[in-house]
């Protein structure tokens, strides 16, 4: 069986063909080298034929690198369009979607170069510069980046002294709700065919509180409906209880945090509740955030109630679960009712 050259490298072909030309000057007949080489006698002849060309020799049989077509774009140009992508987007450049597509760096390419690109090209080249699809993080354009770099090198740090001073600790705060009925994430299915998940067609809702530390400890408690100035009350209550060590909790914005009912139980408490307020649409900063992402990804989204359980039982054990969990720290760990 005769070997087929296009599965070798490059390097190996060149050295095969080098010492072949090299054997049939020495007088080894051209049919008995390319038999030695597993090839088919018309490839001794020919690269014989390459090597006698007028002042061509070896130099003929060296590999060399196959240009392809030439791009269109120059190297200046490709890394204008890096540019243009990189911490930008399309309304920028006054397109009304605020995503990139292959079909927009297309247009912006075509507008600004008249160099006209196909989609699969537009691929290649975004690969090629180390750009790839990736969901967006989203962001609140309300955000105030002055006030955040002030939160994160002056008043958090102040918080955080503070509360070392006292021998106090420092807990981050944060609320959300959760649904019977929502299906998080994707699933394998044929192609044409959209899964179904079974769930359960009443909706059942409950919210849920709690606050986490760096040290490990996680405190919770759910609820039922919205969130109220007095409701927040009776939950920092229980936050509270039997509590030797005072508490620097860090909130956000919500209207219910700052309500006169609030502040006038935690001046009640005479120092050993002090609350601090997070910039606004800065949900980042919160570490708490991270409960709810983890416990929605994980929770009644990935496997629905089943007849006759309730979901305030589910969450409510799920938040237990995340409580008892070593990770990151066992130490001071708590859980609420």
């Amino acid at each position: 069986m005769k070997r087929d050259g296009r599965e070798l490298a490059h390097n190996t072909l060149e050295e095969m063909r080098i010492l072949a030309v090299k054997r049939m000057a020495e007088g080894e007949h051209p049919d008995d080298v390319a038999t030695s080489f597993g090839m088919h006698r018309s490839w001794a002849y020919k690269i014989r034929a390459q090597a006698r060309g007028r002042g061509h020799g070896v130099r003929a049989l060296r590999s060399t690198t196959a240009t392809g077509r030439p791009r269109k774009l120059t190297k200046r140009q490709e890394i204008t369009v890096l540019r243009w992508i990189h911490g930008k987007n399309p309304l920028q450049y006054g397109f009304d979607f605020a995503l990139w597509t292959r079909a927009l760096v297309a247009e912006l390419i075509q507008r600004e170069f008249d160099v006209r690109l196909s989609l699969a090209s537009i691929g290649t080249l975004l690969a090629r510069l180390g750009v790839t699809p990736q969901k967006p993080l989203q962001r609140a354009y309300q955000r105030d980046p002055v006030a955040i770099e002030r939160w994160q090198h002056e008043t958090f740090p102040a918080i955080a002294q503070q509360a070392s001073r006292e021998n106090a600790d420092v807990f981050f705060w944060d609320e959300s709700g959760f649904r019977a009925n929502s299906v998080h994430g994707k699933t394998w299915a044929q192609r044409g065919e959209t899964p179904i998940v079974e769930r359960p067609g009443e909706r059942q809702s409950m919210s849920a509180a709690s606050a986490v530390n760096s040290k490990g400890a996680f405190w919770f408690d759910t609820y039922p409906g919205a969130l109220t100035g007095e409701l927040l009350v009776v939950l920092l209550e229980k936050l509270m209880f039997r509590r030797r060590r005072a508490v620097h909790l860090i909130v956000d914005s919500l209207p219910a945090h700052k309500k006169a009912c609030v502040k006038d139980y935690v001046s009640s408490t005479q120092g050993k509740l002090t609350l601090h307020f997070l910039p606004g649409y800065a949900p980042d900063l919160n570490p708490d955030e991270l409960v709810w992402s983890h416990a929605k990804r994980t929770g009644v989204a990935r496997r629905p109630l089943i007849k006759g359980e309730k979901l305030a039982q589910r969450v409510r054990e799920q938040l237990a679960d995340i409580g008892n969990s070593p990770a990151p720290s066992p130490a001071d760990q708590t859980s609420g009712r």
